[in-house]
């Protein structure tokens, strides 16, 4: 076993949406993307007024890729053209293959709007091979108590999607991906694997720590090298991060908006789908 080194450190840039407190660290000035991981939006944290008017992301479309939606704190209500609707409090996720194109809505729901309170999510995209562009959308919503929580020398490993120390998450990704929040006091060290030729996906949403002896503060996207099996974390403040592995696609990709495919070609096919309204639409 081999501990993986640090190549960049990447700072979230603040970029509000409307009355959204938002940071982007992927993608950012120093790296495009981390195949097959496109993109993060951090969200908050901030504290809404009661008669909030709540999130701002009405029905939209998407194509070609997943959306993985990490609920920190606060609540979040999700509607899709596929028939799925759920409401994820605190600690739990949303999973979305938006597959062959679908529209979909996530905001606040109406109590939350009246009463207001606290909210913090992540968004993360994560794009699919050619092979799965055009699979069937489909939609998973757990809660924090459907997720193992696997305690480790102090700190948890909450387990999304995978296999850990003989448990599986709760999710199944198409692709292999393994996914977990990470909740870390001050003190407490971990090492995770993290098999080669894989990239490593680390953000740390909430407090310090030093990965592999480098410091990184909240609000930062750790980019590894590919020359370890595992990766060392140690917290120096209390911390949440969002740590997972997959493998790369090393497939063109054409971005457009909500979209991503392999051609430019497929990026209009979807817009015309899209206006044609084949994505089906909200009721």
């Amino acid at each position: 076993m081999s501990i993986r080194t640090v190549r960049n450190r990447h700072a979230a840039v603040r970029d509000d949406i409307g009355d959204l407190v938002t940071r982007r660290p992927l993608p950012g000035p120093g790296l495009e993307q981390l195949d097959p991981f496109l993109f993060l939006n951090h969200h908050g944290p901030q504290t809404y007024r009661p008669g909030n008017r709540g999130l701002p992301f009405g029905p939209h479309p998407h194509r070609g890729f997943e959306t993985v939606t990490f609920i920190l704190d606060g609540v979040l209500a999700h509607r899709d053209t596929g028939g799925h609707e759920s409401v994820i409090a605190a600690g739990g996720v949303q999973w979305m293959t938006a597959g062959s194109g679908l529209v979909h809505a996530e905001i606040s729901p109406d109590d939350f709007k009246a009463r207001g309170g606290a909210l913090e999510i992540l968004q993360l995209w994560v794009n699919l091979p050619a092979r799965l562009k055009f699979t069937a959308p489909r939609y998973v919503g757990v809660q924090r108590d459907e997720i193992p929580m696997i305690a480790v020398d102090g700190a948890t490993v909450a387990l999304i999607a995978g296999a850990w120390r003989g448990q599986v998450g709760p999710i199944e990704s198409l692709t292999g991906v393994v996914m977990t929040t990470l909740h870390m006091p001050a003190g407490s060290a971990l090492e995770l694997d993290a098999p080669r030729a894989r990239s490593v996906f680390l953000y740390v949403a909430g407090g310090a720590v030093r990965v592999a002896g480098a410091p990184a503060e909240r609000f930062t996207l750790v980019e590894l090298n590919d020359d370890g099996d595992q990766v060392a974390i140690e917290a120096t403040r209390d911390a949440v991060l969002l740590f997972g592995h997959a493998d790369m696609i090393g497939e063109p990709m054409v971005a457009y908006g909500p979209f991503v495919m392999n051609t430019e070609q497929e990026i209009r096919d979807a817009i015309t789908d899209y206006q044609a309204g084949r994505f089906g639409a909200m009721t």
